[in-house]
């Protein structure tokens, strides 16, 4: 151990070990999958850190291993933004830089049980502060928040439904946080198993009373996934043939994925048209997805539209969150270098203005959210106060076929189920698209990137409303309370603490008995 802790005194090589243990979490999220290992990942980490020599090197701590962590979660965008990305994951990285200040504070050297049992509440909380300001989405949104790595665990979403992702967060946290003591520090092993006792009461007591969400109904959906195909007109062809398929089987909505449509339908009634008729043929509403330029207005739209037997409907549904560097350029004036090395976009597309909520018939309410957006709880939770019946979420990632992330992007439609007690469809042009029920659990088959093809879901509705959609991002709120907590606690530590030291150069005082006449010779 004294071996590698000399090993470690070299900034670089410390750096290193930094970035490698804030990759391992990734290893959580598909396509690995390794979801049992969240509630150790962080700890590699967190030791490392707590060692640090000063608090630089703890800020530097946090902030290679966020760049480890930012890097191995996007690095699928490597092949789109070439250098770029390592920039990205770098200025992003800084933000856990008071995070491993925060480690080394609470657990560097030999803590009390007090301090201990304070790091259990301000360690997480401080990780939900980053995570917090990275889902900005100019940051690049929340992608990659460490409670959506239990996409597929019972539990996990079932806790999910009372805080949301960032109670799964939280808890994940703790739980690495009350590892490392156990592992480091086993004089405050106490608070530690305390931490984890508290955090599987909690999981339980989510269990047990949280409200389930009450089935009263079923709605067949349908997925056309189209498939990897080279231009506009051969997808919309393969689009419909394959929605012509679903005639006969008497599905309620038919949902094609992100950029199935590369005209605008308004320019274009022929393709309009042909939409109807399909529709008028399988007896079921389209929601097709239109990637161009309007006629109607100026710049380049993102817009889901419903279809009807009859032609276009007034549902339409502009596009509001759009995808940096896919969609536009961040202050395009100081970052628009970034077209010249990689995909960025070359011209910004336009932003909606609100939300929609779709009549799709047969009183089927549709919530829909293009791509990037499904990554948003706030904007699930919004459709479900809406009163939408089943959220459906159109992608494409197209880009990023042989990558990590297309089962990264069908997996948290199932937390953005759970989180709102509504059924949720994912359903993307070129795979991975999938159907969850209202509690988040998976229904039939994922469609993969290797197959161009529908499928029908048989999605259970549900009524009533979970508690995150009642109290919103309660998790978020509590952990900057405990924050702004700690920092006035420090602070009042630190004025007592100068008040009691004595002034550096201040003179003893004068005794009743001392002259102050110098004595004579």
């Amino acid at each position: 151990m004294k071996t590698f802790d000399h090993w470690l005194t070299s900034s670089w090589r410390r750096s290193t070990v930094a970035a490698l243990s804030g990759a391992l979490p990734v290893l959580a999220f598909p396509a690995p999958s390794l979801w049992w290992l969240a509630p150790v990942a962080l700890v590699p980490w967190i030791l490392l850190t707590r060692t640090a020599p000063t608090w630089r090197r703890a800020a530097y701590d946090g902030w290679w291993g966020g760049a480890g962590f930012m890097l191995a979660m996007h690095h699928w965008l490597m092949p789109f933004l070439h250098v770029f990305t390592l920039v990205i994951a770098v200025l992003l990285g800084a933000l856990w830089a008071p995070w491993g200040v925060l480690v080394r504070r609470f657990l560097g050297g030999r803590p009390s049980h007090a301090r201990t049992a304070a790091a259990l509440f301000v360690l997480p909380s401080g990780w939900l502060a980053v995570e917090l300001v990275r889902s900005w989405q100019g940051l690049g949104g929340p992608w990659g928040m460490l409670g959506s790595s239990q996409w597929q665990t019972e539990p996990a979403l079932r806790l999910a439904s009372v805080g949301g992702v960032w109670l799964l967060s939280f808890l994940l946290v703790a739980v690495n946080v009350a590892v490392a003591v156990l592992i480091a520090v086993r004089e405050s092993r106490v608070p530690a198993v305390a931490g984890l006792v508290a955090t599987a009461a909690a999981t339980s007591a989510a269990w047990a009373w949280s409200p389930r969400p009450d089935v009263d109904g079923h709605a067949r959906v349908a997925v056309v996934q189209a498939g990897v195909l080279d231009g506009a007109d051969p997808r919309f062809d393969r689009e419909e043939r394959l929605t012509r398929e679903l005639a006969g089987r008497d599905v309620d909505l038919i949902v094609w994925g992100e950029s199935s449509v590369g005209y605008d339908l308004e320019d274009r009634p022929d393709l309009a048209r042909r939409i109807a008729a399909l529709s008028r043929e399988t007896g079921a509403d389209i929601l097709v997805n239109v990637d161009a330029r309007r006629s109607d207005r100026p710049g380049i739209y993102k817009s889901s539209i419903l279809v009807g037997p009859g032609g276009l409907t007034r549902d339409r549904y502009d596009k509001m969150r759009l995808v940096p560097f896919g969609e536009y350029v961040p202050a395009r004036s100081l970052l628009g270098w970034a077209t010249s090395v990689g995909k960025a976009a070359g011209e910004d597309r336009r932003r909606g203005s609100e939300q929609v909520v779709m009549d799709a018939g047969r009183g089927l309410r549709v919530g829909p959210m293009v791509c990037f957006e499904t990554a948003f709880p706030d904007m699930t939770r919004h459709l479900a106060e809406g009163d939408a019946d089943v959220l459906v979420g159109q992608s494409s990632t197209s880009t990023f076929q042989h990558s990590w992330a297309p089962e990264q992007h069908a997996s948290l439609a199932a937390l953005r189920a759970a989180e709102t007690g509504r059924p949720m469809v994912h359903a993307t042009l070129t795979g991975v698209s999938a159907a969850y029920g209202p509690s988040g659990q998976r229904i039939g088959s994922w469609l993969g990137t290797d197959v161009s093809e529908s499928a029908v879901y048989d999605v259970p509705l549900a009524d009533g409303v979970t508690p995150y959609v009642r109290f919103g991002d309660w998790p978020a709120h509590a952990a900057l309370l405990v924050l702004a907590a700690m920092v006035l606690l420090e602070g009042g530590r630190a004025v007592r603490t100068r008040r009691r030291a004595p002034e550096p150069h201040a003179r003893p005082a004068r005794t009743a008995h001392e002259s102050p006449v110098r004595p004579g010779r």
